[in-house]
């Protein structure tokens, strides 16, 4: 083997073929994992909207059931436009990071959860997205909307009786 100040090359063709072997393996366990991610969050994304009154098969168009999610979150569907910000340097970092936590918190808003599920379908998705769209929780409305205007009309009736 070929030793230098620089560090040692592989000496033969069977050193490169195993280390791009390693390579490649590692890259198919990636592609599988981030696969499987992808399948459960279309399934809860399908289980959400159709909690919302929607069509389910909308979770499976990319970039449509962004703006599906944005409509049921009760944010303007235009907003998708603000993920094209990401070819602005710096400005393209921090939209799309602030709008997924505006996002986040409103979804949470629109099936009755607090602050802390926001936080948790921010930072795992796919795992809160599940337990929305399976879980005991309904929707209320575009980020609570519903709920608050079920409740302020309650008490205006009572108060009219």
């Amino acid at each position: 083997m070929y030793s230098s100040y620089y560090g040692s090359y592989p000496s033969s063709s069977y050193d490169v073929a195993a280390a791009s072997s390693a390579i490649l393996g590692a890259l198919i366990v990636y592609s599988i994992i981030v696969f499987a991610i992808a399948i459960v969050q279309i399934i809860a994304m399908w289980k959400i909207f159709t909690k919302a009154g929607e069509k389910g098969w909308k979770a499976i168009i990319p970039i449509y059931n962004l703006v599906i999610l944005f409509k049921i979150s009760g944010l303007s569907p235009w907003l998708i436009f603000a993920f094209l910000a990401t070819i602005i340097p710096i400005i393209g970092w921090i939209v799309p990071i602030a709008l997924n936590a505006v996002l986040s918190y409103k979804l949470a808003k629109s099936f009755g959860k607090d602050g802390g599920w926001a936080v948790g379908l921010y930072f795992l998705a796919p795992i809160f997205y599940m337990i929305l769209g399976f879980g005991s929780s309904e929707y209320v409305g575009p980020a609570g909307e519903t709920a608050a205007f079920d409740a302020t009309t309650t008490n205006n009736e009572t108060e009219n009786n």
